[in-house]
């Protein structure tokens, strides 16, 4: 999956009425065909593409915290494993997903998409941790 999302490195939302198609094709691709813009939140999105691209299970839904329930929990992440965060309270339903890269002891980095609105490698604070899970592959990888 890793080196898939690398190949989306950089890609952002386009501020306004015009959306990124690169952004919008992971909704369609998931199932998500509903969703009108490049702005609705696509952290959870980019990994559900990343994962079905290429054969890995995946949560199928928008929120970032259903990836805590994908997988299997791992304590100590390899690079690519999913790293699952909360947002604004640990008790909140609001999250982010992203692909862990590294751990400095304060800061946990992940390659995530709707970073800074766009897909990149940002740190996320330790204390926000939710979780690290290593997917099952379930198929092969689409063309």
């Amino acid at each position: 999956m890793l080196s898939h999302a690398t190949d989306f490195y950089g890609i952002k939302e386009i501020p306004g009425k015009e959306n990124n198609p690169r952004i919008m094709q992971m909704f369609e691709l998931i199932g998500h065909k509903w969703v009108q813009g490049d702005e609705t939140a696509w952290c959870s999105a980019f990994i559900n593409y990343l994962a079905k691209r290429t054969g890995y299970e995946y949560s199928g839904k928008l929120d970032a915290r259903s990836w805590i329930k994908i997988g299997s929990p791992m304590t100590y992440p390899t690079l690519g494993d999913v790293v699952v965060f909360w947002r604004e309270k640990p008790d909140s339903w609001k999250g982010h997903v992203g692909l862990f890269i590294h751990d400095d002891g304060d800061n946990i980095y992940c390659l995530g998409g709707n970073q800074a609105d766009s897909v990149n490698i940002q740190p996320y604070p330790r204390g926000r941790l939710l979780g690290y899970r290593m997917l099952n592959r379930i198929n092969t990888p689409l063309p």
